[in-house]
């Protein structure tokens, strides 16, 4: 069974998902869709692209939407692409979103500019292109639409990409920048496990973090509620968690922000 995987700002107080799954219906009804989360912040283009970048590798080859677009209605260029891979199709806004999950994938082999797809549907809304463009080529792709029918070619070259912060290992030690949140607060970093053993940080060491000790562990039970651990997630990400409480409320963060790891207990 083919699969479309969707991903979205959308929330689910509204019809929009379901209204997207109805269009895919009914241009593939033997498709299976695969909601992935509609739970992205709101226009959070970054916030989607590493959701994506992290949950296709465990989700089934097939077509990808994901649909995060501050820009809808404006000049940004609607897609489709097909990965190195051979097996993903990623269909969605161009606007950096799709961009970490290619890569993922060995990056971009083929691309579409599906705006004026002959396979969108009419007419088409300056505001809901999730319905009227993503949707409905998407279901074509999974269909066994080839991706040179749905649109016009595009060079992979000329895709926006997203770049993101990189850590780095100092003197004092690693200067590492939040990337990412989840609920429980855990704050996701642009530190890599390289950059820990560069600056001479091994498991269980002892660590300070923005002022405050730390250790570097496996999992939250290996330090006592209350207290901050820097650990690789479910994702093998380095994160930092406080036991039972809020990394991002116990330092102080937000997005982007700076913090400085180094050994030793503050």
């Amino acid at each position: 069974m083919t699969v479309v995987t969707f991903l979205s700002d959308y929330g689910l107080d509204d019809d929009f998902v379901g209204v997207c799954h109805g269009v895919i219906a009914q241009i593939a009804p033997g498709v299976r869709v695969i909601d992935v989360t509609h739970g992205i912040e709101r226009h959070d283009v970054r916030a989607g692209a590493l959701v994506l970048r992290r949950a296709l590798p465990y989700l089934p080859a097939g077509v990808h939407v994901a649909v995060v677009d501050p820009g809808v209605g404006s000049r940004r260029r609607a897609v489709a692409l097909r990965c190195a891979d051979g097996e993903r199709l990623l269909v969605g806004p161009d606007n950096g979103l799709l961009w970490l999950a290619a890569q993922r994938f060995g990056g971009v082999a083929e691309a579409a500019d599906i705006g004026r797809s002959p396979l969108r549907l009419e007419p088409v809304s300056a505001s809901f292109h999730g319905r009227d463009i993503f949707a409905p080529v998407a279901a074509h792709l999974a269909a066994g639409t080839a991706l040179a029918q749905v649109g016009e070619p595009l060079d992979p070259a000329a895709l926006v990409r997203l770049e993101l912060s990189r850590a780095r290992v100092t003197a004092e030690g690693i200067a590492a920048h939040v990337l990412h949140a989840d609920r429980y607060g855990n704050a996701v970093l642009d530190a890599a496990p390289e950059d820990l053993a560069a600056a001479g940080l091994r498991l269980g060491a002892a660590l300070t973090v923005g002022g405050r000790s730390a250790r570097y562990a496996t999992t939250f039970a290996d330090v006592p509620p209350g207290e901050l651990l820097l650990y690789e997630d479910g994702y093998r990400v380095l994160s930092l968690a406080v036991n039972r409480g809020s990394a991002l409320a116990a330092l102080d963060l937000a997005r982007d922000d700076e913090v400085l790891i180094r050994a030793g207990a503050s």
